[in-house]
Order: C-alpha cells, then structure tokens, then sequence
C-alpha cells in the first residue's frame, strides 16, 4: 500500500478539527479542508481550545503543542487535497452531498491514495458507488472527541480490499488507538449500542420514572464507571449469566422498541435545541457554559485514557 506522509482531514466541524490534531500528534503533516472559510477560523479557535486543555492536563508539554499546531494547513480549496496519501473524510451526513465530494477527489487524488469515510452510520459500500477504485475505501469512524477516545471502527464495505483495512488498522496504532474491525452495517457497532441506550433513556424520561439528571447519574456513576474497565459481556460474565438471563426475561418485554425519535429528543430538535453546538440541548450551554463543558469533558476523558492505557 502506499507509504502515508500526508494527510488529508475534508470537513472543520465537531469531528474534523478534532482528527487533524489526533494525526498531528503523531507527526504527520495534514491539511483541514473545509468549504466554508467560517468553519475554518472556527477550527483555529477550537485547536487552541483544544491544546489549551492538553497543556494543562501534561499530556503534551508547550512546545509539543505549538509544533502540533504548526504541522496543521487550513484550506477552502479542494485542490490542495492534492499531494495527499491519505484522506478522512468528515463531511456533511448524506449521501448525495458524500457522492459529490469522492467524485470531486478522485480526480484530484493519487489513484493509490487511501480514502476513508468518518460516517457514523451510512453504508461504506453505498458511499463506494462514488469512488474510482473502491477497493482503496473503507470507513474509519472516530469517537468524538477523536483526539482523546482510544477507539476506532475500520468499516470494510463489500468492495473494501483486506489490504486497505489492514492498512487503516496500522495507522490506528501508530495513532496510539485501539482499532476494531467490523461488518458494514447500519451504524455500525458503536451508534448500534449508543442509540439501544439513548432510546431507553427517553423511554424512562418519558415515562416518568426518573429525570435526565437521574438517568445521567445512573451512567456515570455505575454503567459508565463498570464499561470503562470491562465490557457488557465481561461484565455479565463477573455477575453470572444465570442472573443477567434471569433479568432479561422481565427486563426485555418492557424495555421500548420505538422506531422513530419521540420525547425530549424530538422536542428539542424541533425547537433548534442542538446541544452544545447552538448553546442549549437537554441541558442549557449558554454564557460560557459551552466552552466550559468542553474543557471538562477534554480533562476527564484525558484522565480516564491515561488510567486505561496505563493499566495495560
């Protein structure tokens, strides 16, 4: 496969400047792309934010910081995409506009470069159908924020060549990630399990039997904290099958199996409630609040990737 140098970031939202800094870490030289110049200077912004926090918690020293800052390009025009080995791909979530841009890079990009999709959960063989020399695509889906969550998803579509996704997969870990190989199926295995929660814990919201905060409370202070060190079969396995078979065979008829987005979700998206990013979600982010959570989030998960990584 071809030797990776350069690398690629197309789209400076949540996910995109995030990625540039997790792949400046380690050395290589990247180019954030993005449309919109708005995006771009807020990307800036959000990079120093970003580092700010990584400096503070001595994860990197001042001046490791500033180089990785300084290996980062910020660019609106597509053709600087150029000279790239390899690109991540960050951009909007539908299909057509995804069409458009890997048609757009595939004239531009080595025939040999590796290209991969960040999608959260649409096909990577449908997302193919656009890209000349499918067998070099696959999906790579980041955890946000992808600069500290270990965690990779390597999607391989039907055309995807084991190659390529061994390629990907080394990348991962001179990233210092933990990657996992899967099947290409509607969202994946992370959004699978993710949405399986979120949709139990609007239906316990909706039913009145315990408040968000409750509901978050119950996640960080026990399910959290448990699925930090183990997953949901180690820790079936350290409380008994016996017992967790029991459980389901009450707990499973009256969990909810709602197909589409009802309760607090719906509401609030119907009301431009977005969360962090517009400055109120399920709980209010205005007056500096969002800069805030961000930092706090960036500290604790640091903390918890060093306790995790430290342990092996």
């Amino acid at each position: 496969m071809r030797a990776i140098s350069r690398v690629a970031i197309a789209g400076a939202g949540t996910m995109g400047y995030s990625l540039a800094q997790a792949f400046a870490r380690f050395g290589y030289d990247v180019t954030l792309y993005d449309l919109f110049p708005a995006a771009l200077e807020k990307a800036k912004g959000l990079i120093a934010l970003n580092q700010s926090t990584e400096v503070e918690s001595g994860k990197l020293t001042a001046e490791e910081s500033a180089a990785l800052q300084q290996r980062i390009t910020f660019t609106a025009e597509i053709n600087d995409l150029k000279a790239c080995d390899f690109l991540l791909e960050a951009i909007l979530e539908k299909l057509e506009v995804k069409h458009n841009f890997y048609r757009q890079v595939c004239e531009i990009m080595a025939p040999d470069a590796i290209l991969c999709s960040n999608t959260s959960g649409l096909s990577i063989t449908a997302i193919a159908e656009a890209v000349s020399n499918p067998e070099r695509f696959a999906g790579m889906h980041w955890i946000n924020p992808p600069h500290i969550i270990p965690l990779v998803e390597i999607i391989k579509g039907e055309k995807t060549a084991d190659e390529t996704a061994e390629a990907v997969r080394e990348l991962c870990l001179k990233l210092k990630k933990k990657p996992v190989v899967v099947k290409d199926a509607p969202s994946f295995v992370l959004n699978r399990i993710q949405q399986a929660i979120l949709r139990e814990a609007l239906y316990i919201v909706d039913e009145g039997i315990a408040s968000p905060e409750a509901v978050d409370d119950v996640m960080k202070y026990a399910l959290g904290f448990r699925y930090a060190a183990f997953g949901p079969f180690e820790t079936c396995d350290l409380g008994g099958l016996d017992i967790h078979c029991n459980i389901s065979h009450y707990t499973f008829p009256d969990l909810c199996d709602a197909k589409a987005p009802f309760g607090l979700l719906k509401e609030c998206v119907d009301n431009g409630k977005l969360g962090v990013k517009s400055g109120a979600g399920f709980y209010d982010y205005s007056d500096g609040k969002d800069e805030e959570i961000i930092r706090r989030r960036d500290t604790m998960f640091n903390k918890l990737a060093k306790c995790l990584f430290e342990e092996e």
